[in-house]
């Protein structure tokens, strides 16, 4: 299992590119909550309030959840990183895997 993290401009861009990371089953769940952020861009110190996601999927596809946040994101420059979990619950990761199976 692996977290993959991102920040959005509004909570409601979080929500939508997060729902359909889920509904493509690249996802099995997600959490977004606001946040403050202070960052270096073109050469200033900018603060924002901001949307972080927390994003659960499996390691094998981190590639694919990169790729498709990418695409979807509003930022020209998103920070998109993954955090891999070294113990996860069992029964959790097993509705996890469950969870992102194609029908």
């Amino acid at each position: 299992m692996i977290i993959v993290y991102s920040t959005f401009p509004s909570k409601e861009q979080a929500l939508d590119v997060c729902k359909k990371l889920l509904e493509e089953k690249l996802i099995a769940c997600f959490n977004v909550f606001p946040v403050n952020s202070a960052y270096w861009w073109q050469g200033k110190i900018a603060e924002d309030n901001e949307f972080s996601a927390i994003l659960k999927t499996a390691k094998l596809k981190e590639r694919e959840v990169f790729q498709r946040l990418k695409e979807l994101h509003p930022y020209s420059v998103p920070a998109i990183f993954s955090i891999e979990i070294r113990e996860v619950d069992e029964d959790y990761n097993q509705w996890l895997e469950e969870a992102m199976k194609k029908t």
